[in-house]
């Protein structure tokens, strides 16, 4: 019955949109066969209608290219165009979400304690300021030492990790993922979530509901908390075109006590930990953090929950205060998250500074590649400069249009010398950029649109930490699997030309 009303409510969503298309579609033609006075005024009023729509976009303070695309469809489709941007931007829903995430009652100004980490870091890697003052004073996310760090990859490694951190959990377990789905992997989680949860650890489960959406019941969180275990689900669908439906929880973070936490591509759903084959072998990391740079995550978190809950609690009872007296030497570590509701794009600046700063190399995992202009020239500008940049995707696709579209990005890339490699035994969801032998982002983050400017994301920033390193290692073993794409692979045909034009076009609205 549940599968039924869900599948019901995805059909109605798809009716909707197709309505309109087969509308647009008739107007266009009674707009051009008809001669009538009454066709030739409707004709008139979409153009004006369609010329301020455009123009209103023109104004807005968004990524060119998302103006392009949206200015493209609304003047070929005045109607269909114009009525899918209405829908979608100009509504109270999203102005609701974003004053819940920027009012007072939030944590989005609690985040920066306790970062103690600013003044050593000047001392001792002075050339990665730049970037962590970015992060600590304009976005809000402090840096830290005294943390450990651990490259986990592929996911069958980092799995019995993970349970073996949650036998350890004392006071609370805190999840996050896009994608929760019953199976070996999180039957045997949630195994120990109930036993915990029995002991009086507090346990809480956010899930987004879109990326469960045919995977779980829609009762779900009332079946969790017969165990004790607090569940909620992110900006649940309704089958409307809303703005806020585009934009999902794409975070994946699990936190033990605040003071360990793992982040990184891999969800809770069998294919992560290769327990069946889904697109061939699934190639994907996370990062373990041990130390004060958990509760950076654990800020997120909570952040996310209160909006999500509506639940008014203190941060400070969550705080271990053991994390006060933590030491070691692993570098320094700085988790950060990125949402679409503010104009701060935080995954696209630290990217962009890392390539920036990249001296040697720039090593690249990414399921999804999608690319603004800015993106693409500093990816460029760094190979022709004499850095070493190589991109690694995945050779076996979950989304073949979007496969497509990254592979339309190829040819550019290698004329500017970007290696470009194919993983072929499988998908690559493993989501990472390392540099120099000195900095490292591992996180959700996927290099295409939806994650640099409509999903909620989160990664970590390492310098000088063990894990920049380890994934320097497990990149370079990657290369014995992948394929090298050459100019040869890159050719073809006007048909394909004018494909690949299309899809780069319509690239933000994938």
């Amino acid at each position: 019955m549940q599968e039924r009303r869900r599948l019901s409510s995805l059909f109605f969503q798809r009716l909707t949109v197709a309505g309109l298309i087969i509308l647009q579609t008739v107007l266009i033609i009674y707009t051009v066969v008809s001669r009538s006075r009454s066709s030739q005024l409707f004709g008139i009023l979409m153009t004006v209608i369609s010329f301020f729509v455009a123009l209103h976009i023109a104004s807005q303070p968004r990524k060119t290219t998302y103006k392009v695309t949206w200015i493209f469809l609304i003047l070929t489709f005045p109607l269909f165009g114009g009525l899918m941007y209405l829908l979608l931007y100009l509504q109270t829903s999203k102005k609701r979400l974003r004053s819940a995430f920027l009012s007072k009652e939030t944590l989005y100004r609690l985040r920066c304690c306790p970062g103690d980490a600013m003044n050593q870091l000047c001392e001792q890697a002075p050339e990665h300021l730049q970037l962590v003052r970015y992060l600590q004073d304009h976005a809000g996310y402090p840096v830290y030492s005294g943390t450990q760090t651990r490259h986990l990859s592929p996911g069958e490694a980092a799995f019995p990790i993970i349970l073996e951190e949650l036998e350890k959990a004392e006071n609370y377990i805190f999840l996050e993922f896009f994608i929760v789905q019953e199976g070996v992997m999180w039957n045997s989680i949630l195994t120990i979530l109930k036993r915990k949860a029995a002991q009086g650890v507090k346990v809480r489960l956010l899930y987004d509901d879109i990326g469960c959406f045919l995977l779980l019941p829609r009762e779900y969180p009332q079946a969790l908390r017969k165990y004790g275990i607090e569940c909620i689900t992110f900006n649940p669908f309704r089958p409307l075109l809303t703005a806020t439906q585009n934009n999902r929880d794409h975070r994946k973070v699990l936190i033990i006590d605040g003071k360990t936490a793992f982040t990184g591509g891999i969800n809770l759903s069998d294919e992560y930990i290769n327990v069946y084959e889904k697109h061939g072998y699934w190639k994907d990391s996370c990062l373990l953090l041990h130390g004060k740079a958990a509760w950076s995550l654990t800020m997120t978190f909570l952040e996310m929950w209160q909006i999500c809950s509506g639940q008014k609690e203190s941060p400070k009872v969550f705080f271990p205060p053991e994390l006060n007296s933590a030491d070691c030497s692993d570098g320094f570590v700085q988790p950060f998250a990125d949402s679409p509701i503010d104009e701060e794009y935080v995954s696209e600046y630290v990217f962009l500074q890392m390539i920036h700063n990249a001296k040697d190399y720039l090593y690249i995992n990414t399921p999804y590649l999608a690319i603004n202009e800015t993106m693409m020239t500093a990816l460029s500008l760094a190979s022709k400069s004499g850095v070493d940049v190589r991109i690694v995707t995945p050779h076996i696709w979950d989304k073949k249009i979007v496969h497509m579209t990254t592979r339309s990005y190829y040819k550019e890339l290698l004329n500017a010398g970007v290696r470009v490699y194919e993983y072929t035994p499988g998908f690559m969801h493993s989501k990472l950029m390392v540099s120099d032998d000195s900095s490292a982002v591992i996180g959700t983050i996927n290099l295409d649109f939806r994650s640099l400017y409509l999903h909620f994301e989160c990664g970590v920033l390492l310098r000088n930490s063990a894990a920049v390193m380890e994934a320097k290692e497990d990149f370079l073993r990657t290369l014995n699997d992948c394929h090298r794409i050459t100019p040869a692979d890159c050719k073809g045909s006007v048909l394909t030309s004018l494909k690949t034009a299309a899809l780069r076009l319509l690239a933000p609205l994938m």
